[in-house]
């Protein structure tokens, strides 16, 4: 197994040694801003599938209207009435 070189020995030292201070009220600001972030993302999400909602929607009364599914009447010939 290959020794840790000066690079490992200067890792270990700094995971050995003192930590660093935790500001005061880090904890609860950092659950705040989660909070925050969560209902931000609740609610993008209920706007997306409401527009989603809305445009299925507006399609469906679109198609019922238009009925684009009806092959338009051919107009190439003329009536055949009076002959």
């Amino acid at each position: 197994m290959k020794r840790p070189g000066r690079r490992g020995d200067d890792v270990g030292r700094r995971v050995d040694g003192p930590h660093p201070q935790v500001p005061a009220g880090l904890a609860e600001r950092a659950a705040e801003r989660g909070g925050r972030l969560l209902r931000r993302h609740r609610a993008v999400r209920a706007l997306a599938l409401t527009v989603l909602f809305l445009a299925v929607a507006a399609f469906m009364v679109w198609a019922v209207v238009t009925e684009p599914w009806q092959v338009p009447p051919a107009e190439t010939t003329p009536p055949l009435e009076g002959w």
